[in-house]
């Protein structure tokens, strides 16, 4: 068990007074707060440090009581000992306070939901007491299992429509919706899937993260999607209609006479559905590509050299 410095976590000289440690603690607490730092696990971790320090230096007697501690631990590292061999019982106590400590603007924490559940550290445990005891002090309080990862591939029409997907965890079939308008590297949440808690403690959760599989027509951006669209000269030139394909199906687009290679065409609301409003859509951005005729009959050569001399004359 690593000894903790709950000093040094907050900033603070071992004189500080009361409203020192409370000043250094808002301060911290809300740089480090989760809510903004959302997905930052080394953000959480010293957000959970540092409430551990607060409760400890901000109450008097258990401020007394670590204080102790610290002198008994530097004499003994000096002597040659070893953490295993120390005596921790000595300053094992009972269940201690909850806190009621907050910091401003971001409302009131109680130790418990701080710690999610898992209680604080062992350390903190050892000395002021969380649940029933073993011998030399060691606590026995529930663990929460860690968190898992997993990527979730998904194909275009899967984000576009919504899919069902299935998938083996630890011999055990998963069953997941995934919505219409699905981002990739969105993240799902599945609750209690992940690693098994420890002394009764809840399981840890698992996060998908979804991969959009590239598409071999199809480029999206946000919710708009982008695609070539194959164009015959005499249409570019003369104007008509050209079938395209969307992920809704194949519709007829209308060129305008004059379309140049290269031009955008827009069609409204053929894009992907916004996630979560599955009424919402993007659109649909086609870019011609005007296609050049090949193997022309001598009478095609023979129109198309009058048409440039036309040309010429204007």
């Amino acid at each position: 068990m690593t000894y903790k410095d709950y000093y040094k976590i907050l900033g603070i000289d071992k004189k500080a007074s009361t409203d020192e440690v409370k000043k250094a603690y808002r301060k911290l607490a809300v740089k480090y707060h989760p809510d903004k730092n959302k997905g930052d696990k080394a953000a959480e971790d010293r957000f959970k440090e540092i409430n551990e320090a607060h409760e400890v230096l901000s109450d008097p007697e258990k401020r007394k009581k670590y204080d102790a501690f610290g002198e008994d631990w530097r004499h003994y590292q000096a002597s040659g000992g070893n953490e295993s061999q120390f005596d921790w019982s000595r300053y094992a106590g009972q269940r201690g306070g909850q806190a009621g400590n907050g910091t401003q603007g971001f409302g009131t924490f109680e130790f418990g939901d701080i710690f999610g559940g898992g209680g604080a550290s062992d350390f903190f445990e050892t000395l002021f007491g969380r649940g029933p005891t073993m011998g030399g002090g060691r606590r026995t309080s529930a663990r929460k299992g860690q968190d898992a990862e997993a990527e979730l591939p998904v194909t275009l029409e899967e984000a576009y429509h919504g899919a069902t997907k299935l998938f083996d965890l630890n011999g055990q079939t998963i069953r997941i919706r995934i919505n219409p308008g699905a981002q990739d590297k969105q993240v799902l949440r599945l609750a209690g899937k992940g690693s098994a808690g420890s002394r009764g403690g809840q399981p840890g959760d698992l996060y998908l993260s979804i991969r959009v599989l590239p598409h071999p027509e199809f480029e999206r951006k946000g919710n708009d999607l982008f695609r070539d669209l194959l164009v015959p000269l005499y249409t570019a030139v003369l104007g008509g209609k050209v079938e395209v394909n969307s992920l809704k199906g194949v519709v007829k687009v209308d060129v305008q006479p004059g379309t140049q290679n290269g031009q955008m065409l827009r069609l409204t609301g053929l894009g992907m559905p916004s996630y979560g409003e599955e009424e919402r859509f993007g659109d649909l951005y086609a870019k011609a590509v005007v296609q050049i005729p090949t193997q022309l009959s001598a009478e095609e050569q023979s129109m198309f050299r009058k048409l440039a001399e036309l040309q010429k004359k204007r």
